[in-house]
């Protein structure tokens, strides 16, 4: 539809051109503005930002990479994806890439099955498409080890825990690529140091803990954590080791035990530690069906702090990792690795890895212990 006195097509979008004849400058010093160019007067940028607010103009992504050498897409591989934490960090990182004028492109693997011949054909694909960064979310060993070894001249934000199979240093000096590296997690060794000193301060002295699955780097964090706590604060503990983080094969475990120590006349432990709240929904139904009143009988904890397990009866005590926060740290790590800004400056950093807070929730699944059933 034409517009007033002759002018443009409201459906035509603005050029660079306009906005430079509008701003009274060159169509270069337009490209050096939307680029981040530090060759340009904060005079100039003000009135080329105004010329591009007032003409509504948006630069395409295809030119902007010819112009600054740089696609503005980071890859990122993720593994996990089924579980809570990993899709709400993703969240947070796409949020963060999208105001910054970045675009992410998405690859989502089978974190058990990953192998490094995989890793680099997956990260292969990315490079034909040019990407600025990688980021990787690696919660298995197997991935973790691929992350690292996978050969990439760009930098490289892997999202990982501190322990595992694997160590941070073992891994490192396995590495390949030329590209600068930085690592972010949540502080799990933390929380679940804070934890069992709140365990110790309601009177549990005896507790089981359910560890997670071995290859998994979280579940060898919190366990190691765990052991670690409890030498400290002198609580007796049990580990049960669960293959998975579902609820039916805690629930099952959780039967067995149950039965186990009915036949052999052994008490329950005060308390039952899970290391997710998956877990932690699969024990208290054992509980439940055993007449095992929770807290009055035995207490729960969990980890995650998965939706809805605020509306379990009783509400689940859990662990919080802010995976959001995670998220954007990450995608300022990445930013600056590009030189587009500071690094992180994390509250707590283990072998490398900068770590973002979990905070520990208290809800009624938690009491205090009592004399034993």
């Amino acid at each position: 539809m034409p517009a007033g006195n002759g002018g443009r097509s409201r459906s035509k979008r603005p050029s660079m051109f306009e906005v430079a004849r509008l701003a009274g400058v060159s169509h270069q010093t337009v490209s050096r503005v939307i680029n981040n160019s530090k060759d340009v007067s904060p005079a100039t940028r003000i009135k080329v930002q105004q010329a591009i607010r007032k003409l509504g103009y948006r630069p395409s992504n295809s030119a902007r990479a010819l112009a600054s050498s740089r696609s503005r897409t980071i890859g990122l591989v993720a593994g996990g994806v089924s579980l809570f934490g990993p899709v709400s960090s993703i969240t947070a990182i796409e949020t963060v890439a999208r105001s910054h004028g970045l675009f992410m492109s998405v690859m989502m693997v089978d974190e058990s099955a990953c192998t490094l011949a995989g890793f680099q054909e997956l990260c292969g694909t990315f490079l034909e498409q040019n990407v600025d960064a990688f980021i990787f979310l690696t919660p298995t060993d197997t991935m973790f080890q691929a992350a690292c070894q996978v050969e990439v001249s760009q930098p490289r934000v892997i999202v990982t825990s501190t322990h595992g199979i694997t160590s941070v240093e073992e891994a490192l000096s396995r590495r390949r690529g030329e590209g600068r590296i930085a690592m972010t997690g949540i502080d799990q060794w933390g929380a679940v140091q804070r934890l069992a000193r709140l365990l110790v301060s309601r009177g549990h002295r005896r507790v089981l803990y359910m560890a997670g699955p071995s290859q998994w780097r979280d579940a060898s964090t919190r366990l190691a954590s765990w052991k670690v706590a409890c030498a400290r604060c002198r609580i007796r503990t049990a580990v049960v080791h669960a293959r998975s983080w579902e609820a039916g094969e805690s629930y099952t475990l959780m039967n067995h035990l149950i039965d186990q120590r009915g036949m052999s006349g052994t008490s329950l432990p005060s308390a039952v530690v899970t290391a997710n709240d998956n877990q932690a929904v699969g024990v208290a139904r054992s509980l439940q069906e055993h007449g095992i009143r929770i807290p009055s009988d035995i207490s729960l904890v969990g980890f995650d702090d998965v939706p809805t397990v605020d509306n379990m009866f009783p509400p689940l005590a859990t662990v919080r990792p802010r995976f959001e926060d995670l998220g954007v740290a990450t995608m300022r790590q990445v930013l600056a690795l590009l030189h587009q800004g500071q690094p992180v400056d994390f509250p707590v950093t283990h072998h490398g890895v900068g770590l973002i807070q979990a905070d520990v929730i208290q809800r009624r699944s938690l009491g205090y212990a009592v004399e034993r059933i």
